[in-house]
């Protein structure tokens, strides 16, 4: 269907629009059409399809692959917090494929710092690499009691959702989390594991988990790509009868340049 000449929104505009609505109704995944493609369907020129494609570009609906093509964006994973859920959980609820690759796991003496947050002297350490629909999105470091690690190192880590073994194989139920998020370049290491440039931004989540008893179960220091995950928070005025603002079991939000703190215990979060 050709563009509107008449009409004194600018062809490429126009153009611009057509491919937006295809991208969100789905009829563009993966691959978009070539240059020559959409100017014989809508009957323009050469320039007038690559400033919509470059526009789209910039706004990150569509990336250019060289020698490829242009593809849509793959989309962010989306993470609410105050729900405690798991990363495979998360990149379903996407209508994505969840993944991962073991990288490493082994019995470590643990830093001062992690001592002081998890109140071990040693742990195991499991390090993962985390994928949706095969794209490399964060790497994910936990850190357990030497106990109940050498417990969960028996499963196949490529496989098993870290949470799902925890409450349905070893019956540990009603964790509860605190949990911050920051900004940081990715590391060298990581870089190279997620297939980005040294310079890439990362969304950085720590996550503390306890069980019902207030028991240390897990330390998690997750680094994902700013590009495709992000976490979205839905606050309420609504009050609870007992809630209390404070680390004792209350919300507590930090937020500064690159800090926001939760601890999604209460009814304030949905």
């Amino acid at each position: 269907m050709p563009l509107d000449y008449t009409n004194s929104i600018p062809l490429y505009i126009q153009l611009k629009e057509k491919i937006e609505e295809k991208v969100m109704d789905g009829t563009y995944t993966g691959k978009v059409p070539s240059e020559r493609e959409f100017m014989d369907e809508y009957y323009i020129s050469r320039s007038t399809v690559r400033q919509a494609i470059d526009a789209l570009v910039r706004e990150g609906t569509l990336v250019k692959k060289p020698g490829k093509g242009t593809f849509v964006a793959v989309k962010p994973i989306n993470d609410w917090l105050g729900n405690l859920s798991s990363t495979t959980e998360t990149i379903e609820n996407m209508g994505m494929d969840p993944g991962a690759k073991l990288i490493k796991v082994r019995t470590i003496v643990l830093p001062a710092y992690l001592q002081k947050i998890t109140g071990l002297n040693e742990a195991v350490h499991i390090k993962r690499v985390r994928y949706a629909d095969s794209i490399p999105i964060g790497v994910e470091n936990n850190y357990y009691p030497v106990g109940l690690g050498e417990k969960i190192r028996q499963y196949d880590l490529n496989k098993v959702t870290l949470y799902d073994l925890l409450e349905q194989e070893l019956g540990i139920m009603s964790i509860e989390a605190e949990q911050t998020i920051k900004s940081k370049k990715v590391k060298k290491g990581d870089a190279k594991l997620l297939e980005v440039s040294p310079n890439t931004s990362m969304l950085i989540a720590e996550r503390r988990l306890v069980d019902h008893n207030g028991d240390f179960i897990e330390y998690e220091r997750a680094a994902y790509r700013a590009d495709m995950y992000a976490f979205n928070i839905k606050l309420s005025r609504k009050k609870c009868m007992d809630a209390a603002v404070n680390s004792d079991g209350g919300v507590f939000i930090s937020t500064g340049t690159d800090v926001l703190t939760i601890l999604p215990f209460i009814c304030i979060l949905h």
